[in-house]
């Protein structure tokens, strides 16, 4: 089993920035790939970032390529999603998931774990 946690949501004036984090415990977590997801009011869950064991492969949506970063330290088993010049249509719950392919994927099929998720809301 694995324990996936989300952190660092919050409430933010648009144009600024927030960094999520997700803490993960149980089963090994280095040789796996990581994602990002959220969720906003009334709409499916999307895609936003992938990032593979290494941290050399990462993948992103058009919506948030450019502003968007993801990183992970497996040392401390936490994958990382840095957010800048955040616009309101980024207000949703975001989610962390694991999945033990190699391969990236923005299919949220593809993922074994999820975390609870983090609120972002970003103000006009």
């Amino acid at each position: 089993q694995v324990q996936l946690v989300e952190s660092g949501g919050g409430l933010v004036q648009a144009g600024g920035s927030l960094r999520l984090s997700c803490a993960a415990s149980g089963r090994t977590f280095r040789y796996t790939t990581m994602g990002w997801f959220r969720q906003a009011p009334g709409k499916e869950r999307e895609f936003v970032a992938a990032i593979n064991w290494s941290g050399r492969s990462t993948y992103y949506a058009d919506s948030v390529k450019g502003r968007f970063t993801i990183s992970r330290d497996n040392a401390k088993n936490t994958v990382y999603l840095q957010m800048n010049s955040l616009k309101p249509e980024d207000t949703a719950v975001y989610y962390c998931a694991l999945d033990y392919s190699t391969q990236l994927s923005t299919s949220s099929g593809n993922y074994d774990y999820w975390g609870q998720g983090t609120q972002v809301t970003v103000s006009s």
